[in-house]
């Protein structure tokens, strides 16, 4: 029986337009996509999202790359669109006594950044890689997670918009579907058991 559906942050809950990125590198002078390629090049975002590597750190580094600097902040600073029908799911599902969770990804600045958003009185608990030593698919991550919720695996149901990411939950156990859009995910929710409209 699901008793917690724990959810992706980035690309399942809050989405960065592309068009932000494409405007600051025009503005730049900056080739289109070396922005993202720069970013997520070599080991840096793998150190950043395991807390070996502070946010700032990253983004400096990315600017030094660029030979831009504001480029790189512009970037860093970009505001993220929450997916309103996703946080209504959520809490049509907590309101049904189902737990609901993050698990991202992320950097020293998730804390800051999901006060900013509102999402602290919306998930409990939010489990940060950065703060976890681990990140997905790495199953260490999902182990982690399984033990501070003190649960079975197969008592989780997982959402990501990585294939990769869901295939990883699965070898570990979980449920787990690959977000594409809304109505898939309710799909497989009600395909799990889970009574969802």
């Amino acid at each position: 029986m699901i008793t917690t559906v724990l959810f992706d942050l980035d690309g399942v809950i809050r989405h960065f337009d592309p068009e932000v990125t494409a405007e600051i590198e025009r503005r730049h002078g900056i080739e289109p996509g070396r922005l993202m390629e720069t970013a997520f090049a070599g080991t840096a975002a793998e150190e950043l999202t395991i807390g070996r590597l502070r946010r700032d750190e990253w983004i400096a580094g990315i600017g030094a790359s660029l030979g831009c600097p504001a480029a790189a902040e512009e970037w860093g600073a970009q505001r993220a669109r929450l997916d309103e029908d996703v946080l209504a799911l959520a809490a049509e599902l907590r309101g049904r006594g189902i737990r609901v969770a993050i698990l991202t990804n992320g950097t020293d600045g998730i804390p800051a950044e999901i006060d900013a958003l509102g999402l602290a009185d919306s998930f409990d608990p939010i489990f940060n890689s950065a703060e976890i030593g681990h990140a997905k698919p790495d199953e260490r991550v999902f182990a982690h997670v399984v033990d501070a919720l003190d649960c079975a695996p197969e008592d989780v149901f997982f959402a990501d918009d990585s294939a990769t990411n869901t295939a990883a939950a699965i070898e570990t156990g979980m449920l787990a579907h690959h977000f594409e859009h809304l109505d898939g995910l309710r799909t497989a929710l009600r395909a799990s058991g889970i009574a969802v409209r």
